[in-house]
């Protein structure tokens, strides 16, 4: 199969590129290193010292003997879009391309603006040059759980059955975005859903939750590793609890810390993308898929990372601080996740076992953690 990954130099994307190349699958991939600008410009960097993707490519060569093929540019550029799409013709395209920062979308309108326009208008630039040169190609776009909110209700997977004065729909299930970049995932969902009503093409959309963990098989030496972001926009919680373990830092949790989201390992989630790319839904189908393993409050994941760092002799203590964030603190969190199972998907890797793996990788580089401290602790305020 050949699989197009946008967004390829990101976290997600440089993993799945060398896990599905491993699968025997032809790769090639497009970025415009975005990701890596929009983390400096905030102050930070990665944890992990990345290489530059013309390093990554000659490394993972040499490692494996295996080429993936890469182009630099916009999504945002229609002619660049269609041009990579008409060129490759991929049996998928991995959509990965996005600005997945809900605090960076928050800072000021400059940067809504850019988090928008980015990210929509991306993602229908894929979706015209599908339809034009790749009708048959299944689009398998990274969308997020936090599309869904918190409501008080269970959460389906996309779709609910629906009784209102007496007659009977299957409808999308309501969406209550949290951020301006979440507020793009939804439009996304709609025109994603929308071209494939109207010119069948396929598409799956993963909700997915939270991924942690910082290394796969696949990162056989370091030139292989892909980024760990720390900081206030681009680091997860977890992410910044590990940092601060490492650093001597108390973790901060938000609030009253009851914020409750799925969460899954990067090794699983390699394996939740594979199960996906490689069961195509049928011509005209949208579909839906809640991609996590188990659910945890951020004060859990702080004691979770507390426990395991004593474990390893570091000792970590928390301290919850002022939520930035517009959000409810503690809520009702009860979403379904059957639909990758029924696939195959069987989660292996817990959050202990991550953790141990991520905190000891964590050490090798706490200088560079500590270099970038400042960038940690919250400056963005969702009401100010």
């Amino acid at each position: 199969m050949k699989v197009m990954i946008m967004g390829m130099d990101g976290y997600l994307g440089w993993t799945l590129a060398m896990h599905l190349s491993g699968r025997g699958h032809e790769v090639c991939g497009v970025d415009n290193f975005s990701r890596r600008r929009n983390v400096k410009e905030l102050g930070s960097w990665s944890a992990t010292p990345i290489r530059s993707m013309e390093q990554r490519l000659k490394a993972y060569k040499r490692a494996t003997g295996r080429e993936i093929e890469f182009y630099e540019g916009d999504l945002t550029h229609y002619d660049f879009t269609e041009l990579v799409i008409k060129k490759e013709r991929p049996d998928t395209i991995v959509h990965l391309g996005e600005i997945p920062s809900a605090p960076y979308s928050m800072i000021d309108v400059e940067h809504c603006n850019y988090t928008q326009m980015n990210n929509i208008i991306g993602t229908n630039n894929i979706l015209f040059a599908m339809h034009k040169h790749a009708p048959d190609c299944h689009l398998l776009k990274l969308g997020t759980m936090g599309e869904y909110g918190t409501p008080n209700l269970d959460i389906p997977e996309g779709f609910f059955e629906i009784e209102y004065r007496g007659r009977r729909d299957r409808l999308p299930f309501p969406r209550q975005p949290g951020s301006w970049y979440h507020l793009t995932k939804v439009h996304d969902t709609f025109n994603i859903m929308f071209a494939c009503k109207i010119w069948r093409l396929r598409s799956t959309d993963i909700m997915q939750g939270v991924v942690h963990g910082i290394v796969t098989d696949d990162m056989v030496n370091d030139d292989l590793l892909t980024r760990f972001d720390f900081d206030q926009c681009w680091g997860t919680a977890l992410n910044r609890f590990c940092a601060q373990a490492v650093i001597g830092h108390e973790l901060t949790p938000y609030g009253k810390g009851g914020q409750t989201r799925g969460y899954i390992a990067l090794r699983d989630s390699m394996q939740c993308l594979t199960i996906a790319t490689e069961n195509p839904p049928d011509e005209g189908e949208y579909r839906v898929f809640n991609q996590f393993d188990e659910c945890y409050s951020v004060n859990e994941l702080a004691e979770h990372v507390v426990k395991v760092a004593g474990e390893l002799g570091i000792e970590a203590k928390i301290w919850n601080i002022e939520n930035p964030r517009l959000e409810a603190e503690e809520h009702y969190y009860n979403p379904d996740h059957e639909h990758l199972r029924r696939l195959g998907f069987k989660p292996i890797h817990s959050l202990d076992q991550e953790l141990r793996i991520t905190l000891s990788k964590l050490m090798e580089y706490r200088d560079r953690i500590e270099a970038k401290r400042d960038a940690i602790l919250p400056t963005i305020y969702w009401t100010k």
